[in-house]
């Protein structure tokens, strides 16, 4: 189901679910936002953009666009019916091969989160560079909530690595607080980050 909701700013819509043009789009935002952090298990850029092709499940995105619909962020999220980066083992060794994709397949599995009861996961948020700083991941988050009250949650879920302060502080306005620190341990040399924040918004 696709529901759009006009915003204060006329020029910005949110949309759930990501259409099929928009697929590359997202795929080019996603790789800008984390490639930083995922370009050992799943680079090089190429490979990486066909895992994506095969593991974005669009029922799983909320997405901004402009009056044009052009995609200009994305907040996916994660049920018990699947996530927004969806692959599987089986993708992940089919692309990059039997012996490379078992290794990167248990690095892409360190990053996976379990969805608990009661709680809405969201499964990466990420805007284009050219639009950040006009109110676009407000909005995305703004929908996350409105979203996790209707699917019956209390509470949204996000982690945010320590090298991001920028995205914390705009958790932290929207008044997400910060619950449990972890670390990466020596994998922090494979993903350039020493450990993460789990923050909840309660609702």
């Amino acid at each position: 189901m696709t529901v759009d909701q006009p915003q204060p700013n006329s020029t910005l819509h949110i949309v759930r679910g990501l259409q099929a043009d928009q697929t590359e789009d997202a795929i080019r935002f996603f790789w800008q936002a984390f490639s930083e952090k995922l370009r050992v298990p799943m680079g090089p850029s190429s490979k990486a953009h066909e895992f994506l092709r095969r593991a974005i499940n669009p029922d799983h995105a909320i997405c901004a666009v402009d009056q044009n619909s052009q995609l200009l962020g994305i907040a996916g999220f994660k049920s018990d019916d699947g996530a927004f980066i969806d692959g599987t083992l089986q993708d992940v060794i089919s692309l990059y091969g039997p012996l490379s994709g078992l290794w990167r397949g248990f690095l892409l599995d360190f990053l996976r989160r379990d969805c608990e009861q009661n709680v809405f996961l969201m499964d990466g948020i990420f805007v284009d560079d050219q639009k950040r700083g006009q109110g676009v991941g407000r909005q995305l988050l703004n929908a996350i909530a409105d979203l996790a009250r209707e699917t019956g949650c209390d509470v949204v879920r996000l982690d945010v690595i320590d090298t991001n302060t920028a995205a914390r502080r705009l958790y932290e306005r929207f008044g997400f607080i910060a619950v449990e620190d972890y670390s990466t341990g020596i994998l922090r040399h494979v993903f350039g980050y020493s450990g993460a924040t789990r923050m909840h918004l309660t609702l």
